[in-house]
């Protein structure tokens, strides 16, 4: 079901609550509503949807990528400053992102995955996990 972004940063501080098999309904929210701005969006999470559950979607290499419960691992290479937009505010901010991360999730299916990330799809997972811990750039 398509849904409507969240602009409130007040309820976007929030912190995001640990997903269960229950949430899984969000995922397909997550996707109707990153489809209908495709032109400009390559990640979400939860919380923009008004639900505030640890679940994100990212673009990775032109397949979209959903992480329940996503956690760094460990991060690696270059600390750099980035510019980045979001859907919930207007213009762009700079942040702090890291080259590389390692991050264990589960995947739509509740299937634990650890796998490592790099450069874009990278920055695009650390932006999302930012807004489940309630940090907006």
């Amino acid at each position: 079901m398509l849904r409507e972004i969240i602009t409130d940063q007040f309820l976007l501080s929030g912190q995001s609550t640990e997903a269960t098999k229950d949430d899984l309904y969000i995922v397909q929210d997550l996707k109707d509503t990153m489809h209908s701005r495709q032109e400009f969006c390559v990640g979400m999470a939860a919380n923009m949807i008004n639900e505030h559950k640890r679940i994100i979607i990212v673009m990775d290499n032109s397949k979209e990528l959903v992480m329940i419960n996503p956690i760094v691992m460990k991060t690696s290479g270059r600390h750099y400053e980035a510019e980045e937009a979001c859907l919930c505010h207007q213009g762009t901010k700079k942040t702090k992102r890291y080259e590389k991360i390692k991050v264990q999730y589960y995947d739509e299916n509740f299937k634990i995955k650890i796998k490592t990330f790099s450069d874009v799809t990278a920055q695009i997972i650390q932006h999302e996990i930012d807004h489940c811990n309630g940090i907006l750039i």
